[in-house]
């Protein structure tokens, strides 16, 4: 491997982001690990997670259909603000248009937690739903989706600034992950296929 130049795609140790300190109303965990809803739109589920890159950190906030694990929502930016949380779902809600009663899973963190979002998922009459605290395999779709992309690709990538990130990570997860990539769970299908296919159906 040396003498091509080749390097193994390695795992990093895991590191917690949420701030789950705090006083704010905590929604029970109504998900309850079901990841396998029998048809689109009926539970979503979102975190936070964090990109380098030479001008500082990119915070990259996503929503993932439980369904075909497809990111059907997501947003950049350089600080945790409102904006950030609010628009990745607000982004699905127009593309995917579901009905009321959509389970919205994340953990609870306080951005998650606030009277912003709270307000947010009740104006789309989405149900919440919070992991259990301390319990990131509650949310482990999410987890899984940001592992695999940090490891195949963001790993590999000295971000010069956050422009390059957000068209890296933009092209991996629309180019790739929800088109190309194959998923052993769906009988080797992407996301998109997978999709497609449950509609034929």
């Amino acid at each position: 491997m040396k003498r091509p130049g080749i390097r193994a795609k390695t795992k990093k140790k895991f590191k917690a982001t949420p701030n789950s300190k705090h006083n704010m109303p905590v929604a029970p965990n109504i998900l309850n690990r079901d990841f396998t809803p029998n048809s689109p739109n009926k539970a979503w589920a979102g975190d936070i997670t964090y990109v380098w890159t030479r001008e500082g950190w990119l915070y990259l906030a996503v929503v993932l259909d439980l369904f075909s694990r497809k990111v059907v929502g997501w947003s950049m930016d350089s600080t945790l603000s409102r904006d950030l949380l609010a628009h990745a779902p607000k982004m699905a809600m127009r593309a995917r248009q579901p009905g009321a009663g959509l389970v919205s899973h994340s953990d609870r963190g306080s951005q998650y937690a606030s009277k912003d979002f709270r307000s947010l998922l009740k104006l789309y009459e989405m149900v919440c739903s919070m992991s259990r605290k301390g319990n990131c395999w509650d949310n482990s779709v999410v987890e899984s989706f940001f592992g695999t992309l940090k490891q195949e690709q963001v790993y590999f990538c000295d971000y010069a600034t956050r422009e390059e990130a957000i068209r890296s990570i933009f092209e991996w997860t629309h180019g790739w992950y929800n088109c190309e990539r194959i998923h052993c769970f769906f009988g080797n299908m992407s996301p998109e296929a997978y999709e497609r296919k449950s509609v034929t159906a």
